[in-house]
């Protein structure tokens, strides 16, 4: 075991699904950045997915159009969680944000 770890903090993580064409990851990063003052977050984009539409998003030698899956995905504590979650609950399509609560070493 590491000995600098020195205790567990509890969190709760965020992931939220978007793809390239819908045009909102700049404004989303901005938003977590400036107004909710996140500690950070990381973007994955994906391979290829799908969602409840059905349509495959994906990229190939014959598809450039770049419509890929996006992930978002951050932590923080609970509670300011929470706000952020009521607040991108108005700008994010129902079903495409997922929480689940985490430990951090500290």
């Amino acid at each position: 075991m590491n000995s600098n770890i020195t205790s567990i903090k509890k969190i709760t993580m965020v992931r939220i699904y978007l793809t390239e064409g819908e045009k909102q990851l700049q404004t989303l990063v901005k938003r977590l950045h400036d107004w909710e003052k996140l500690r950070g977050l990381t973007i994955f984009r994906g391979i290829t997915g799908f969602g409840e539409s059905g349509k495959i998003h994906g990229s190939s030698i014959m598809d450039l159009s770049l419509n890929l899956p996006i992930v978002v995905e951050f932590f923080d504590d609970k509670k300011k969680i929470e706000t952020i979650w009521e607040h991108l609950s108005e700008i994010i399509k129902p079903g495409h944000m997922v929480r689940w609560d985490a430990e951090i070493n500290t």
